[in-house]
């Protein structure tokens, strides 16, 4: 092997565990939930908590209706139980997706399984998202309207054409994640039948619960402020 392929041959195996060590280091650089919430993870005295293939199934006293949540990039799914819990509480029995890598463009399917899966029957699917995992589940309603009764987007929006589906939008009015010109320039893709509720006050990252998050407005409410007017809107556009 002359000198000038084992150069070459260095200098690829070199760039092999570069991308393989920026990977793992990437995949493992995510915002963990607040310790706090791991005390959710025991249930309540009207909602279980069981863990499934795709993440955790809250399952409460209602039987109609149930909500999937996609989480946001980067983001530890236990970080949404406070706000899901309460949601299962009053009626929606709620899953919660583990993404591969903490990442929803990496899962933008696992909806199949949760609707597909004999074990449950609901009169009404929901699907719900925060920032990029709402993005993800748009793209599945979209592609699932049959199935999906209406779509939930926290601090999010779609990126094609919904039709006539349902959909609730929710963000914090000190958000500074969210891109808004994007959001409004995605408004017309889902007018024909949107309901806006702006949280004032609220910002990105109050829908969970994992801390700050870089880049985002300050909130001037609390967290369960935050959750409570979003769980309240998640109701009203139910039922």
């Amino acid at each position: 092997m002359n000198k000038k392929i084992k150069i070459a041959l260095y200098i690829f195996l070199a760039l092999i565990i570069f991308v393989g060590c920026f990977s793992i280091w990437y995949v493992n650089n995510y915002s963990h939930a607040d310790p706090s919430v791991n005390a959710y993870l025991n249930g309540t005295e009207n909602v279980s908590v069981e863990k499934v293939e795709k993440g955790l199934f809250l399952d409460g006293p209602g039987n109609d209706n149930a909500l999937i949540f996609y989480p946001g990039a980067k983001i530890e799914y236990i970080s949404y139980l406070p706000l899901f819990m309460d949601l299962a509480n009053d009626g929606v029995d709620c899953f919660i997706v583990e993404m591969p890598g903490n990442l929803a463009f990496l899962g933008g399917n696992s909806a199949d399984s949760i609707i597909g899966n004999g074990n449950y029957s609901y009169d009404g699917w929901y699907i719900s998202g925060h920032s990029l995992g709402g993005v993800m589940a748009s793209s599945y309603a979209v592609t699932h309207k049959d199935e999906i009764n209406g779509l939930i987007l926290l601090a999010s929006y779609p990126v094609d054409d919904l039709g006539n589906m349902p959909v609730l939008s929710i963000y914090g009015s000190n958000d500074k994640t969210l891109n808004k010109e994007t959001y409004d320039e995605s408004k017309s893709l889902m007018d024909n039948n949107l309901t806006e509720y702006v949280i004032s006050g609220g910002n990105h990252a109050q829908f969970g619960s994992y801390g700050n998050q870089s880049g985002d407005g300050i909130a001037t409410i609390s967290p369960e402020n935050q959750r409570d007017q979003t769980e309240k809107a998640i109701l009203d556009f139910i039922y």
